[in-house]
């Protein structure tokens, strides 16, 4: 456990090295950054990323449906770059290379975007605003090159413009930009894709960078409010949040900046449930109780506050000694789970368990009413076991591709709070489930192993007792065998749902090295979990 223990200091203490988070860089907003901001410093890297990032038979993104939005912004980008002139007097194989992108972009856009039921498309934030949004620009651009064709770009002069998918329409998206253009404020939430607007979302009324200088914590909706900087006190502010993002990720960008309460609360959490000893510099935790108010947490200055940080925040104290209370919940309620925000469609698997998590904790060690807490453990517990796939999986959930993810959190939750015969035989189905998925090196995944994958489910059998013999015990030392021979500080695949799939690194490494470690998790009968003494030594105070 000592060199466990070490690893968690350095990860926890790397939590105030970037003060904004560390997260993989998205695609989509590098693409509209390329598109919204050639005046930016490192332009021609964004560029150049886009071009090193593209698959080798054309497209940009992950697998299936996650293809379409991150290739919709490449291609608009360096088309857009193209007819601008922003590559002549570089070096001819850049400028040659983002044609040949833009031609395989469009043929890929225009096989693909006929082919796709709206209804297949994965649950991402504004997807439905920004594929219409992207397709309609890529018409202008279209139709601009019959009058000023692009060398090489020849056989698309007269292509028609783009279709949508089948049963998506630009309804919504009209709605929307005649919102802003009529002076109607936005929901908080529409701000993060505010770009979609386009030419309406300049300096749109109501809509003020805020923190740092950004616009719905997205470089692509501040670079689409700001446009071209000038020497007001909002613009000055926003274009140096755009040029410390570009400068800490060396061009590209990522999908969300800042993410450090979503980073530091997950973190400590993942931690300190596994049983990892964790020493939390004050700094860190005072940050954490900050963001709390009577609405609850947001991931960002610029987006609402939201019952899945909420409840991650509230957990992640709870487990560092300094619990709050959390009525701040309260207001997500809809009477049959919680919503990740109001007015949400549809609802989340993960921001449910972890809204167990957190009234789960607080029902077991008082502090709060019970009368007030149990008959929401109770409702919780219902509604996860009840939304369990017959296989024993979790699958529909909104922030996470793999449905390892949604199944660990579910089932975790379950195990450690939820009441009744129903929890337990969910999390017993959840570990059959698991068990059947176990690739023949000892890994987990979706499209195939990865050291993140692999660590919730191994997360989901050690809350099983996964330590002993039998076949339980088997797989876990199958996966952790598997998990020593990969560097989890080494880029694996974005597995994480914002408007392009991303990968929070320091959350991932958290992950598996919650897997690896030697403790039964917070929760489990092994780990003694009697009181608010045990649970609060998890997380000790620098």
């Amino acid at each position: 456990m000592t060199g466990v223990a070490a690893a968690a200091r350095e990860l926890v203490g790397e939590t105030l090295t970037a003060p904004s988070g560390q997260s993989s860089v998205s695609v989509y907003e590098t693409g509209r950054l390329v598109s919204l901001s050639p005046w930016l410093t490192l332009h021609v890297e964004r560029i150049r990323h886009l071009l090193d990032t593209e698959r080798p038979g054309g497209g940009w993104g992950g697998p299936d449906g996650y293809a379409l939005v991150p290739t919709l912004s490449a291609t608009e980008g360096l088309l857009a770059a193209l007819r601008r002139g922003d590559l002549d007097g570089t070096a001819e194989p850049l400028a040659k290379g983002a044609v040949a992108a833009v031609d395989r972009g469009l043929a890929f856009l225009t096989d693909r975007l006929a082919a796709t039921d709206a209804a297949a498309l994965p649950d991402m934030p504004a997807v439905d605003l920004i594929i219409p949004a992207l397709v309609e620009s890529l018409a202008v651009h279209l139709a601009g090159l019959r009058d000023a064709a692009v060398a090489g770009l020849e056989g698309w002069r007269d292509a028609p413009a783009p279709p949508l998918p089948v049963g998506l329409s630009e309804g919504r998206l009209r709605r929307v930009r005649a919102a802003l253009t009529s002076g109607r404020a936005l929901p908080e939430k529409l701000l993060h894709a505010l770009e979609v607007a386009g030419p309406a979302a300049y300096r749109a009324s109501g809509v003020r960078p805020v923190g740092p200088g950004t616009v719905g914590a997205s470089p692509a909706a501040t670079a689409a409010w700001l446009g071209v900087p000038d020497a007001g006190v909002d613009a000055t502010a926003a274009r140096g949040y755009l040029e410390d993002v570009v400068r800490q990720y060396g061009g590209p960008a990522p999908c969300t900046s800042p993410i450090s309460v979503f980073e530091r609360s997950w973190v400590l959490s993942t931690l300190a449930r596994a049983g990892v000893p964790v020493t939390a510099p004050e700094a860190v935790l005072g940050s954490l109780r900050d963001t709390l108010g009577p609405g609850g947490t947001a991931t960002a200055p610029g987006l609402p506050a939201d019952a899945d940080t909420t409840s991650v925040t509230l957990y992640a104290l709870a487990l560092a000694g300094r619990p709050a209370d959390p009525a701040s919940l309260s207001s997500f309620d809809t009477g049959e789970h919680f919503c990740t925000w109001p007015g949400e469609d549809g609802a989340s698997i993960t921001t449910n368990a972890h809204v167990l998590d957190a009234f789960g904790w607080h029902l077991r060690h008082g502090g709060v009413p019970a009368r007030r807490l149990a008959p929401v453990v109770r409702r919780l517990t219902g509604w996860l076991a009840e939304r369990q796939e017959p296989d024993g999986s979790w699958r529909s959930d909104r922030w996470h591709a793999s449905p390892y993810y949604a199944t660990c959190c579910a089932a975790l939750a379950l195990h450690a709070y939820g009441v009744g015969p129903e929890a337990a035989s969910a999390v017993g189905r959840a570990v059959r489930w698991v068990l059947t998925g176990q690739h023949p090196d000892g890994s987990w995944g979706r499209w195939g192993g990865t050291a993140e994958e692999t660590a919730y489910a191994t997360q989901v059998l050690r809350a099983a007792g996964g330590a002993g013999a039998g076949p339980v015990g088997a797989a876990v030392r199958r996966g952790s065998r598997w998990l020593s021979t990969v560097a989890p500080d080494v880029d694996g695949p974005a597995l994480w749902h914002d408007k392009d799939l991303y990968r929070p690194s320091l959350i991932v490494r958290a992950a598996v090295l919650a897997a690896v470690a030697a403790d039964p998790p917070v929760g489990s009968a092994d780990a003694g979990d009697t009181g608010p003494a045990v649970q609060s030594a998890m997380i000790r105070t620098a």
